[in-house]
């Protein structure tokens, strides 16, 4: 996060760091360029994302990385917004999440436009 944040900054963008607790207290997180808001809870902090974010951008990582995609995509096919959401695919990191996604929207459980 701290090296999205720096470049962002340095190409003169605002940054807004929504940052859990629990990563301020375990120092999981570098330093990051801009303002930092800290919440309590995921769902405050989803909040709040939704609230200041233009578009949502998911890197590589873990389950609640994974988390936070399908609930934005969630959102966006019950109309909640519709700001544009991209995967970045770091060295195909996402490769075998997305036959998978494929397979559910055979099934038709989700649509080709989610």
């Amino acid at each position: 996060m701290g090296c999205v944040s720096t470049a962002a900054t340095v190409h003169g963008r605002l940054v807004l760091g929504i940052i859990h607790l629990s990563f301020t207290e375990k120092n999981l997180i570098g330093k990051i360029s801009g303002k930092e808001l800290k919440v309590a809870t995921m769902h405050e902090w989803l909040l709040e994302m939704m609230e200041f974010d233009d578009a949502f951008i998911t890197l590589p990582g873990g389950f609640g990385t994974l988390e936070e995609i399908f609930q934005i995509v969630s959102w966006a096919q019950l109309n909640i917004h519709q700001k544009p959401i991209g995967v970045l695919n770091v060295n195909g990191f996402f490769d075998s999440l997305l036959p998978f996604l494929d397979h559910v929207v055979e099934q038709k459980f989700i649509t080709q436009l989610a």
